[in-house]
């Protein structure tokens, strides 16, 4: 079977082409026009969408050397993420389900997220834990097995990915946060500075970033760099208390759970910082991290799991609603 993704959560404009669980093409377009508001701007954001979008989707069926003819059937986000470039997204997909008279799949962004790390590793095997780390979640997920999902913690408020932003806003960094603060960390000590791990009680699996973030903004507030503290140490500093609430609270779910087949899921997984952290501090445990090209907002992962959808018997849907806060159970 092939099917074509199509993915406007946010700021990631993305098509990409399914044959027979290969990805084909994988198309993306980032905004960069929301680098100079400091973060996404949602009417923005969907006017770039609808400016972008049939040239990324032809693109991708280009790339994978097929006509729309080939396609048997679309899988488009429906949520979470912003309403309006949701609704682009979801409208464009109806329209061409419609035009080619093919299958359409709404598909959850969490769970796409979930499923990139089966392109990484086919042989994953059910159950497992996964750390779904991004822009707008954090949480921590039992994955029983296709569609059977427990919530073992979650942020209650700034998710981790928000908190890099937040923090590269404030250190007067470029836009997406995560990848500023990686990359001036490396020049940085992470112990320059301690700031606060929250919700660090022995059993508790649940995240908070906001008095981190809050943390930083009174820290910035005197702050004049010297030989003594840089701003790379700051930012270090930083990253690294976003990192060790992270990796401590996968290793707890670990050990709560039993359960040694770990994933990590969303755009935070690119960090290499954490991908140290954790390679270092869980040693009883087998953790999978999806491709670089599949940790951010990508189509790939819609299109790979709506054929997994397609496959399993699921019927077309022409009549649902994008849902910005689509939740994954």
């Amino acid at each position: 079977m092939t099917v074509l993704g199509i993915e406007t959560s946010c700021d990631e404009t993305a098509a990409s082409i399914c044959h027979d669980g290969r990805i084909l093409s994988n198309i993306i377009s980032s905004q960069v026009v929301h680098s100079s508001f400091g973060g996404v701007v949602p009417e923005i954001a969907s006017r770039e969408h609808e400016l972008m979008l049939n040239s990324i989707v032809n693109d991708a069926i280009s790339e994978a050397n097929l006509s729309l003819g080939d396609l048997d059937a679309i899988a488009v986000t429906q949520g979470p993420g912003l309403a309006g470039a949701l609704l682009t997204g979801a409208s464009f997909a109806k329209g061409l389900s419609i035009g080619l008279n093919i299958s359409l799949i709404p598909i959850n962004h969490l769970e796409a997220h979930i499923f990139a790390n089966f392109l990484a590793d086919p042989n994953l095997n059910y159950p497992f834990i996964c750390l779904l780390i991004s822009g707008g979640h954090t949480q921590l997920w039992l994955v029983k097995n296709m569609g059977i999902y427990v919530l073992l913690g979650e942020t209650r408020d700034d998710a981790a990915g928000e908190a890099f932003d937040k923090g590269s806003r404030i250190l007067g960094l470029g836009y997406p946060g995560g990848p500023q603060i990686e990359k001036i960390s490396k020049n940085g000590d992470p112990t320059k500075i301690i700031f606060p791990r929250s919700l660090m009680g022995s059993d508790n699996l649940e995240f908070s970033f906001s008095g981190l973030k809050t943390s930083l903004l009174y820290f910035m507030d005197n702050f004049q760099e010297s030989k003594e503290c840089r701003l790379a140490d700051v930012a270090a500093s930083y990253q690294q208390a976003i990192v060790d609430c992270l990796s401590e609270k996968l290793a707890r779910a670990i050990m709560k759970t039993g359960i040694t087949n770990c994933v990590i899921a969303g755009g935070v997984a690119a960090n290499s910082c954490l991908r140290a952290e954790l390679n270092k501090r869980i040693r009883n445990a087998q953790i999978l991290y999806p491709d670089l090209e599949y940790c951010t907002d990508n189509a790939a992962m819609v299109s790979f799991l709506g054929e997994i959808k397609l496959k399993s018997g699921y019927k077309s849907n022409l009549i649902f609603n994008v849902s910005p806060n689509l939740k994954l159970t």
